[in-house]
């Protein structure tokens, strides 16, 4: 992890830019809210860019216009998991990895009951996104830096979100961070090699869940017993359908 880089540097739009720096912000937000994906020239959003060159809407404003656009939506949304989902608008949007299991949580109930608007305007309208970015900086990685008021699990988690220049958010479907958030860790556990070794298992405590973003059994509550080896594909099955894990105790 040590070795990789993340450059982020700030782009922001002033009433004194020139052409070519508003194209250069232009070129910012969507390399940065699509995850460093490739975009053709058909699938530009020229109603948006014409408006953020006239000066007639912020890069806050492009921002959320590229967030909840038929790309993005397809993309991140309608092919991926629902907690992949919330992770990657955590990266996109506030330039950070979720800190724990409850904001993930509060997210995926959001969209399950506002929609995906309502989801999309939570981390622009935010206060966090206001202080950080305001009206006219583009978004971009901050979690590999220390912030003020901010878990130092953020430093090491922005790392399993950000892999290099040359990652693409659209390259993963699964979640990167589902066993550290879910277990309030940094780590995943590690299992020993050794023939014959007894592996360890886990009661995961659940609360809800149902199908993705729909209708989710908010009083039911389940519990799981499952060996170390299996927890990861358990913990993404229980986020995929909207499960909010309570708990995750080791059984001895």
């Amino acid at each position: 992890m040590g070795s990789i880089l993340i450059d982020s540097p700030k782009v922001e739009l002033w009433s004194t830019s020139s052409i070519e720096e508003v194209e250069a912000v232009i070129r910012a937000v969507y390399k940065q809210v699509l995850g460093n994906a490739h975009l053709l020239e058909s699938q530009r959003l020229v109603t948006g860019e014409s408006q953020l060159r006239d000066r007639k809407i912020s890069v806050r404003d492009f921002v959320r216009i590229v967030a909840k656009s038929e790309i993005y939506r397809s993309r991140f949304f309608e092919t991926t998991a629902p907690y992949r989902f919330i992770e990657l608008n955590f990266k996109h949007l506030l330039g950070r990895a979720p800190l724990d299991q409850t904001e993930i949580s509060e997210h995926i109930t959001r969209t399950i009951e506002n929609g995906y608007d309502a989801e999309i305007d939570s981390y622009i309208d935010s206060p966090e996104y206001e202080a950080n970015f305001g009206d006219n900086t583009v978004p971009y990685y901050r979690g590999n830096t220390s912030q003020v008021g901010q878990k130092q699990v953020g430093y090491n988690r922005i790392f399993g979100l950000v892999r290099g220049a040359a990652e693409s958010s659209s390259t993963l479907k699964s979640s990167q961070l589902v066993y550290s958030v879910a277990t309030n860790s940094t780590a995943k556990i590690k299992l020993s090699s050794a023939i014959g070794s007894t592996e360890k298992r886990f009661k995961i405590l659940v609360q809800g869940g149902s199908g993705k973003f729909n209708n989710p059994l908010r009083n039911a509550t389940t519990e799981y017993i499952v060996p170390a080896s299996k927890m990861t594909p358990q913990i993404q099955r229980i986020n995929r359908t909207g499960g909010k894990i309570v708990s995750i105790t080791e059984i001895v």
